[in-house]
């Protein structure tokens, strides 16, 4: 039987970003230098896949520290952690590492130099999200207000408007952060914004990625967690871009084939936390459906690399 034709885009950058490939380097160095278990707060980062590789090396993953042997040690996911996570450990004289993302502590810096400076915080980002309650447990409670959308904005009470910073969530949405910014200047011109963009330079190379496609695709598949904030606005990117069916998968198995019955093009990225091994698998599922073309888009090279910790460096 001849197969239909296709051709698949596969956007570039995708993937893994510093700060996940860091975060999941970390979890492998210490079951190398401390032996299994090794417990992780959180999801070390939110990919299926990867969870599961580690816990196969011996990773534990819990959500809450007293969940942990106190003679064991414990890492703390790349989303972050509040102030009084790493506090309770020392308490407990546990040995822990952080493997916050850089960029992420980054934010959690700027929060606490604006609050030393006698201003108040708000954070753009979303409810419930680790990586938001991280960065707002860097500070006391009530000095980092939450806003999700301009409509927030609206409905924000602070403390003095002259006296304001904004910090965002480093996996949003670029388009629609910006527009929340606008609502915040709009509200309080006196706001100061961080020095340097907080959404992170891959989240920022993913979506350009999308959006550089998506007017030349019939359908656009993201590889990612539903957990996933970078994988989600991924989608979102799609289908603002003009691209009408961008979905969300976690692996090939979830692929909804009669969505896909008659198109001639496809989108393939993924979020920060999936590994190139589940493109691959998806490009196969489609290479034994369709006679297909792969063609890569590339839009900027990345070489950012962070460091693991000291501590796992050094001999046992």
């Amino acid at each position: 039987m001849t197969l239909p034709p296709l051709t698949l885009y596969l956007a570039a950058p995708r993937g893994f970003c510093a700060g996940v490939d860091r975060a999941i380097k970390i979890v492998e160095l210490a079951i190398q230098k401390w032996g299994a278990p090794v417990y992780v707060r959180h999801e070390i980062v939110h990919n299926k896949y990867v969870v599961d590789g580690l816990k196969a090396l011996g990773a534990v993953f819990v959500e809450e520290l007293d969940e942990v042997p106190p003679d064991r040690p414990v890492i703390f996911s790349a989303h972050g952690v509040p102030k009084a996570v790493p506090a309770a450990a020392e308490a407990r004289q546990m040995v822990y590492v952080d493997a916050t993302c850089p960029l992420v502590s980054k934010v959690h810096i700027e929060a606490e130099r604006h609050h030393e400076a006698g201003l108040q915080m708000v954070m753009i980002g979303h409810a419930g999200h680790p990586e938001t309650i991280g960065t707002m447990g860097q500070l006391p409670e009530g000095e980092v207000l939450l806003v999700e959308t301009p409509a927030d904005v609206a409905g924000l009470v602070v403390r003095d408007p002259q006296r304001l910073a904004y910090i965002t969530q480093t996996t949003l949405s670029v388009d629609d952060t910006a527009a929340v910014v606008a609502a915040l200047q709009a509200r309080f011109p006196a706001i100061i914004g961080p020095h340097k963009e907080d959404i992170c330079y891959a989240t920022t190379n993913r979506q350009a990625s999308v959006k550089a496609i998506a007017g030349r695709i019939d359908a656009l598949l993201v590889i990612g967690a539903p957990n996933s904030s970078n994988s989600k606005r991924l989608v979102e990117v799609g289908r603002a871009a003009g691209c009408g069916y961008a979905q969300l998968v976690q692996r090939a198995a979830e692929i909804d084939w009669r969505a896909l019955d008659g198109i001639r093009s496809v989108g393939i990225t993924a979020g920060a936390s999936a590994p190139e091994v589940l493109v691959n698998e998806v490009i196969d599922a489609f290479r034994a459906r369709f006679a297909t073309t792969v063609e890569l888009v590339e839009t900027a090279k990345e070489r950012v690399e962070f460091k693991v910790p000291r501590v796992l460096r050094e001999p046992a």
